[in-house]
This record gives structure tokens, C-alpha cells and sequence, in this order.
């Protein structure tokens, strides 16, 4: 049994409960920029050589291309070191086994929640209130549509808050993405107070008696000053209705901006307190090393990633399914 194969087994009980609820192949597909890029350089590199110096210097360079980052990669190579050490490998072939349990040790340190994987709420504490933050252009819209769908799909009754009132045509995009997935939707006009947006959306899914309650927010941090000051009073307003209200703060960060996405959730978790990261696009990009830069530099939960533009292309974040669909061998084109 190799390295990675312990360590899933370990997580067995979690994996079997993400399982049903996503398409691995989809995730496969969603990999597949990432993964041809990533793993034809391993396995290039890796054929036929010894472990030594040189191979240790040019796998580096090939982590941190992968917008895997300098820190994480350092952490992942210190780590392959030990591990050569203590089990006499010498075969650059056994580097690829160990690359991938040290990967999938850092992802495991900060996994989805099981509530994720089957869109469960605490029926005691009803309804779930998600408040949904990321600057313009990540994807944050089309996030709620596809969240919204997935509790819908398992039987949860969702409303929306368009709380975005700066943007003028976030509401339009926002009704939408409601309607697709066919759940309610509270909008007022634009320049409307966000903070009343979000009460009168928590106080409809109360009297409606709604599972859960989704609120979307200004896409802009240059302000930071005036964006804290708006989220909290967003929090505050809706602690009328519910006491410990919001239950999640969800982070929507684009995957096609590499290294900087991860500048982003810096940021943001100074202004607000992220409970989860909600990747986007990674089925656009050869950056997808950038979840594992996150996972290890952050220590914030990926909950969510986005493999794809359909609506039920949003997955809850399963660490060894991940590691697995990202070091499949890349497929090969027909001659």
C-alpha cells in the first residue's frame, strides 16, 4: 500500500459521505488544465533517475508553476526529504507516491465540512444563514445560483438576499441565477441599504420558514474601512431576527488568478470572519496547485470549488478525491 493509499484509508469514513453527492468525473474534467500541465512534467522529470540534488531543484521549480507558492512548496519538499531519509528511497519514481501524500496531508489539515457534502443544516438552529463575500468578477454571483441549487436538489428550501446594491446589475444576474434555481429571491433598488436587504431577506425565510438563507454582498475591498463597516452592520441588523447570525461567512476566490487569490483572502479575513473559501474556475486554469498554497498558508477549509459553468457544477471540497483526480495520468491524445 503506498503512502497516499494510508492516508486515504484513514479518511474513508469521510470520502465514502462526500461521495454521493458530486461527479468525480466532473471533477476529473474540471482538473484536467492543472493536471496535464502538473503531471506530465512529473512524470517526465521522475523517469528513469535517481533521487538526488538536482532532481529535488527542478521538481521546485515545477511546484511553484504550478502556483502551488515558495512556502507551501518548501513545506511539501522538506517533507519528500524526510521521508527519502528514513525510508532509503532512491528511485525518483517513489517521489511521485510521496509528492502526493504530502499533498494530500496538507489538504486533509483543512477539509470541507460533512454538513457541506450532504447540504445539511442544524434543524435547530434554522434557518442557516451563509453571508457570501469576494471582490467583483470572481464568480460570487453564479456561487450563490449553484449553492442555491445544491440545497434545493437536497430538499432545502433556500432564499436569497441581494445585498450587492452598489453594482447595478448584480441584482438582474443575481434574479437570474434564482430562477434557474428555482428558489426565492429578496431585492430592493439599486443604492437600496445593504443591511436592509439582508433583515428583510432573514426576516421572509423566518416567516416562510426557510432553510436556508443566502445573502450576497458588494464585490469591492479597496475600502476596506468602508467594507467592514457595511458587513458588520449587515451582521448586526440581522442579529435582531437571530441571535448568532451568520452561521457562514463563505469567501469566493477565483483560481485563474493564481498567487493572488490567495492576497485576497488575506485581506478579507482582516475584515471579516471566513469560515470557508469557495473556489471558482479551476476547470479554466493550469493553477489549480493554488488550492494547496491555500490550504496550507490560510488554514481556512476550502468548502467549495467550481468545476464548471453548468449549474451543478459546484462541488463540496473532498481532499482525496482531489489528490486523486489531480495526479491521474493526464490523458493522451489520439496520434
Amino acid at each position: 500500500m503506498g503512502l497516499f493509499d494510508k492516508l486515504k484509508a484513514k479518511v474513508s469514513a469521510a470520502v465514502n459521505t462526500v461521495a454521493e453527492t458530486f461527479s468525480v468525473d466532473r471533477l476529473k474534467e474540471g482538473l484536467e488544465k492543472t493536471r496535464t500541465s502538473f503531471v506530465s512534467k512529473l512524470t517526465s522529470l521522475l523517469s528513469g533517475r535517481k533521487i538526488d540534488a538536482a532532481l529535488l531543484e527542478e521538481l521546485e521549480a515545477i511546484l511553484i508553476s504550478a502556483d502551488i507558492g515558495v512556502d507551501t512548496t518548501e513545506r511539501i519538499l522538506n517533507g519528500i526529504k524526510e521521508k527519502v531519509k528514513k525510508e532509503g528511497f532512491e528511485n525518483a519514481e517513489d517521489v511521485y507516491d510521496i509528492l502526493k501524500a504530502e499533498i494530500g496531508e496538507i489538504l486533509i489539515a483543512s477539509p470541507s465540512s460533512t454538513m457541506d457534502a450532504a447540504y445539511s443544516v442544524n434543524e435547530g438552529n434554522k434557518p442557516h444563514v451563509i453571508l457570501v463575500v469576494g471582490v467583483n468578477g470572481v464568480g460570487k454571483t453564479t456561487t450563490i445560483g449553484k449553492l442555491s441549487n445544491n440545497y434545493k436538489k437536497a430538499g432545502k428550501e433556500v432564499i436569497i438576499g441581494a445585498a450587492d446594491t452598489f453594482r447595478a446589475a448584480a441584482n438582474e444576474q443575481l434574479e437570474v441565477w434564482a430562477e434557474r434555481a428555482g428558489v426565492d429571491i429578496v431585492q430592493q433598488k439599486q443604492g437600496a441599504d445593504p443591511a436592509a436587504v439582508a433583515y428583510d431577506t432573514l426576516q421572509a425565510a423566518i416567516a416562510r420558514g426557510k432553510d436556508v438563507v443566502i445573502i450576497d454582498t458588494a464585490g469591492r475591498l479597496h475600502n476596506k474601512t468602508g467594507l467592514m463597516a457595511e458587513l458588520e452592520k449587515i451582521g448586526r441588523v440581522m442579529k435582531k431576527l437571530k441571535q448568532d447570525t451568520p452561521d457562514d461567512v463563505f469567501l469566493v476566490l477565483d483560481a485563474t488568478t493564481g498567487q493572488n487569490a490567495i492576497l485576497q483572502a488575506k485581506e478579507f479575513s482582516k475584515v471579516v470572519p471566513v469560515t470557508g473559501l469557495v473556489l471558482t474556475k479551476l476547470d479554466g486554469t493550469a493553477k489549480g496547485g493554488v488550492v494547496i498554497a491555500i490550504a496550507n498558508e490560510l488554514k481556512l477549509p476550502v468548502r467549495y470549488i467550481g468545476v464548471g459553468e453548468k449549474i451543478d457544477d459546484l462541488q463540496p471540497f473532498d481532499t482525496v478525491r482531489f489528490v486523486e483526480a489531480l495526479f491521474e495520468s493526464p490523458v493522451k491524445e489520439d496520434a
